[in-house]
């Protein structure tokens, strides 16, 4: 049986946690203050450990505290998508199909995706949600999202199944002031004294991977002196000085005045997009897609090199 005054206290842990001031939790849960601290007193009795630290700064978590904290969170997503489920089940909603995806993947392979389920599923909810690459594959295994669209590549692990979608040529990112600038191509070996915006191993461990190899086959290793977590804060730091970044060249389109695509004159390609799953669970609706961005791969390619 499900003890919903636990849950209730968990829930308010978490939203003090976040706050670190009780004040601010109260009124972000537009309650009293008094109520919500007996409250938390109740959790920590129940618990039989304390939770914060309290002092005129605010509320502070113990190291007890810290350490449920992370499971405290991924049971307030938990909830959040079984009441998502049962409110769509009482509206006559067929399911939730919970997507995972990088920022790119949203401007370009996932909004054509959800218009085509849209049609075809009209009574089923698609829920996305951001991830960085390096979040797709927990995800996925923790049963967190049922279908993940992120840069990967090579072992993704023994239950989980994957398809490249989208392939780019690299270009190189440069200020428009750079004394490259005005060259049609660029050899990668001319970049080994250049400073490099990198897109952060932590985020896209096989994506930096790939780069630091290309860099090293001709000839050095690249000084990176910004990692950053997307391809846009790659540009956005090339526009302020930083040094130069190696990026999909179709993101040409996110470059401010100041900033140069340049292509590259080897043929360096890489995958910009992949979708993954998890073959652990059974689930029709992921069955679906992947037949249905199969058939599209199948198909004669455009001028894109998206496939859906």
């Amino acid at each position: 049986m499900i003890n919903f005054r636990l849950v209730r206290h968990l829930w308010l842990f978490l939203v003090v946690a976040e706050e670190e001031n009780f004040g601010r939790a109260a009124k972000r849960l537009n309650m009293s203050q008094p109520p919500l601290t007996e409250q938390i007193q109740a959790l920590e009795l129940a618990l039989k450990v304390k939770l914060f630290e309290r002092s005129r700064r605010g509320a502070q978590l113990t190291p007890m505290g810290a350490a449920i904290l992370p499971a405290v969170r991924k049971f307030a997503e938990q909830l959040e998508r079984l009441e998502l489920a049962v409110r769509e089940a009482v509206a006559g909603r067929s399911g939730v199909l919970t997507i995972g995806a990088i920022s790119s993947a949203m401007l370009d392979v996932l909004p054509p995706l959800v218009e085509r389920l849209k049609s075809d599923y009209p009574h089923l909810t698609v829920s996305v949600k951001e991830i960085d690459s390096a979040e797709a594959i927990p995800a996925l295994v923790a049963g967190d999202i049922d279908l993940a669209f992120a840069r990967l590549e090579g072992e993704l692990g023994g239950t989980i199944r994957s398809m490249p979608l989208a392939q780019d040529r690299l270009a190189v990112a440069m200020p428009r002031t750079h004394p490259m600038a005005d060259q049609s191509r660029i050899r990668l070996a001319s970049l080994s004294d250049e400073d490099f915006v990198m897109f952060s191993r932590q985020v896209s461990p096989v994506y930096f991977d790939s780069l630091v190899a290309s860099c090293r086959s001709s000839g050095f290793s690249p000084r990176v002196l910004h990692e950053v977590r997307s391809v846009a804060s790659q540009v956005a730091f090339v526009g302020c000085g930083q040094g130069i970044a190696l990026v999909p060249a179709s993101l040409k389109k996110l470059a401010p005045e100041n900033v140069v695509f340049r292509p590259l004159k080897e043929k360096m390609s890489v995958v910009t997009t992949a979708m993954a799953w998890s073959s652990a669970r059974e689930n029709p609706l992921v069955n679906a897609v992947v037949a249905l961005l199969t058939t599209a791969a199948q198909r004669p390619k455009r001028a894109s090199s998206t496939v859906v």
